[in-house]
């Protein structure tokens, strides 16, 4: 079962310290969302779309999508950055709005595969949409710590 781990650092060189702690992000002292099978990329894209009103080719070419920001040939973990538009949309996101992202969001295979309800759904967009609202405030970025 794959981690993913959403965190926010100040920039992509600090992010990816979070590499060299055994552990991940939260031992690395990051601000975390510990997360399991919600992979940065196609669940990610696939949730951007929901919440923007995209379409997931869209999501899937905005700058930082699914980036990886650390070398393939260096193995799991990885780090993959989180775009801008998606943070923004979640820390500006309010309370019904993650509900009926969560409601779309449900229904993709991605998360149907892993068996994820919509309540589950829900507090996994209330937890990034927290993290969203800490790191714009302090004008950090997210990033996601993915150990196959």
């Amino acid at each position: 079962m794959p981690l993913c781990d959403y965190f926010s650092a100040t920039d992509d060189r600090t992010a990816l310290t979070v590499l060299r702690t055994p552990g991940g992000p939260g031992r690395a002292g990051f601000d975390v969302v510990f997360l399991k099978n919600i992979d940065p990329v196609v669940a990610i894209v696939r949730l951007e779309a929901v919440m923007t009103g995209c379409s997931d080719e869209e999501a899937g070419e905005r700058p930082r999508s699914g980036q990886l920001l650390s070398e393939p040939e260096d193995g799991p973990p990885f780090v993959v950055g989180l775009t801008e538009t998606l943070v923004d949309a979640l820390a500006t996101a309010k309370p019904d709005d993650l509900l009926r992202s969560a409601e779309s969001w449900s229904t993709t295979d991605e998360l149907r595969q892993v068996g994820i309800s919509v309540e589950a759904t829900a507090g996994v967009l209330e937890a990034l949409a927290g993290l969203a609202r800490r790191a714009r405030a302090s004008g950090r970025r997210l990033y996601c710590w993915w150990a196959l």
